[in-house]
């Protein structure tokens, strides 16, 4: 599976995503990202410690931000592989178990679909 459609990331984040992410990092070195399915947390991007999480045989790899792989479990990419993520970060609490709760600001997933000629109006890198 390419990271890429089309030479577009399957996955990129804003500047306040990459921004708090350094800031995570600065605390926790080695993380990574799992798009949640929308169980327990909805539909967030989870900030988990590398060594703590375990990526699931059928999870796909959609690229990294900042250094950081993000994941995504295969029944959940089966429906959005036709859709780029956009990490961004706004006010609030994260998921229970993410490294961003308890920071006052959380990771949020926004998306749009490849191929569609829409312009994304955030700041992305």
């Amino acid at each position: 599976m390419a990271d890429t459609v089309a030479g577009e990331p399957r996955v990129v984040a804003t500047e306040a995503a990459l921004a708090f992410l350094r800031e995570i990092q600065a605390d926790h070195p080695d993380i990574l990202f799992h798009q949640s399915g929308g169980c327990c947390d909805g539909s967030s991007p989870m900030c988990y410690p590398a060594n703590e999480y375990r990526v699931g045989e059928t999870d796909v790899k959609l690229g990294e931000i900042g250094g950081v792989p993000v994941y995504i479990s295969g029944s959940q990419f089966a429906v959005w592989q036709h859709t780029q993520l956009i990490i961004d970060v706004v006010p609030g609490r994260g998921g229970m178990f993410s490294l961003d709760n308890g920071r006052e600001r959380r990771f949020l997933t926004r998306s749009r679909l490849f191929g569609g000629g829409e312009a994304c109006a955030l700041p992305v890198r």
